[in-house]
């Protein structure tokens, strides 16, 4: 009997020290403030969660659960964190809506297409979704910015609005600043990311920009580990260069707005200029934006032997295979 209440007792003690710890320990006693942001209606566990990624706690759980215990509600807005804080103290601070800065912070994903932007800038209290659409959308012929057409996008479509060059980054804008703003920040991100090497080594490939960014968005949403981007990128450039068709199911994707394992018959015949199972090539133009993982893949794809691939449902895993036979059994094996 004694031993189970020192058992029971010791299982308090480590249960109690990791919840004060976890609570009164900063994460990194010499980490720098950074920004933080909450986003409207996201929750505690999301807010945990992005968080932990930041490097600013150490425990979802423990956060989740002080959270809850003390019944707080945590403020949507900008706050600057620093790890060297507790997580007890960056709790109050989301709490009271403590030390808001007078910037935000904004997060463009990689793979949003400017549709999603403009949803999540709307979401966020930024700008109206049609406010930041009416221009990223609107034809290159008709610019209607304050500043100078970047030098990158002299090759695109003259019809061609801005999806494909609307950098995936985090950014800093102040509360007053419009869809312009926004935009012309992530024009320039684009510019400093394709670098001097990489446009020396698209002309060397007698490529153009909005190739690569075309291609690059087709692998952003393909798939999502930088190698498999690479393995992709390869297959793709050499279906063009035999002159196969891409036959991209990411394609199908944004023509038909919704995401399937498998896509039907029916689905490949959609008459669009971006069914790359009907029409041969690239499509007229990026269906997304891509992050510089997916861009460096356009660029530098890695040569194998494969021909086809697909994705496993269940674990994400990218399959790929050098014959149609193979292929087919692939399919049948994983896309029940």
């Amino acid at each position: 009997m004694i031993k189970k209440i020192i058992i029971i007792a010791a299982i308090f003690f480590v249960s109690g020290f990791l919840y004060w710890q976890n609570l009164n320990s900063p994460v990194d006693a010499n980490g720098k403030e950074q920004a933080f942001l909450v986003g409207k209606g996201e929750t505690v566990k999301q807010i945990a969660k992005n968080l932990r990624i930041n490097n600013l706690i150490s425990s979802e759980f423990y956060f989740k659960y002080n959270v809850w215990r003390k019944n707080l509600k945590i403020q949507a807005g900008e706050y600057l964190i620093s790890p060297k804080l507790s997580a007890k103290e960056i709790i109050k601070i989301l709490a009271q809506g403590e030390a808001i800065s007078q910037e935000k912070s904004i997060r463009i994903i990689e793979g949003w297409s400017n549709k999603d932007i403009a949803a999540y800038l709307e979401k966020n209290n930024i700008i109206s979704a049609k406010d930041f659409l009416a221009l990223a959308k609107a034809p290159l012929a008709k610019w209607k910015f304050n500043f100078a057409k970047p030098d990158f996008l002299n090759g695109a479509s003259k019809e061609a609005g801005l999806e494909g060059y609307l950098f995936p980054d985090t950014y800093r804008i102040f509360d007053d600043t419009g869809a312009e703003g926004i935009i012309s920040k992530m024009l320039n991100n684009f510019d400093k990311k394709l670098t001097p090497e990489m446009m020396a080594e698209i002309k060397r490939q007698n490529k153009a920009i909005y190739e690569i960014v075309t291609m690059a968005s087709i692998i952003e949403k393909e798939v999502s580990s930088t190698k498999d981007m690479k393995i992709v990128s390869g297959i793709f450039w050499d279906r063009i260069k035999s002159g196969m068709a891409l036959n991209s199911c990411a394609t199908l994707a944004y023509i038909l707005g919704v995401n399937k394992p498998q896509y039907s018959l029916e689905d490949t015949k959609v008459d669009s200029p971006y069914n790359t199972y009907k029409y041969r090539g690239l499509p007229p133009g990026p269906i997304a934006n891509p992050g510089l993982n997916a861009l460096s893949a356009a660029i530098y794809p890695e040569a194998t032997d494969y021909i086809y691939f697909l994705s496993d449902p269940e674990t994400g895993k990218t399959i790929y295979s050098k014959t149609l036979d193979e292929h087919n059994r692939n399919k049948a094996k994983y896309l029940k």
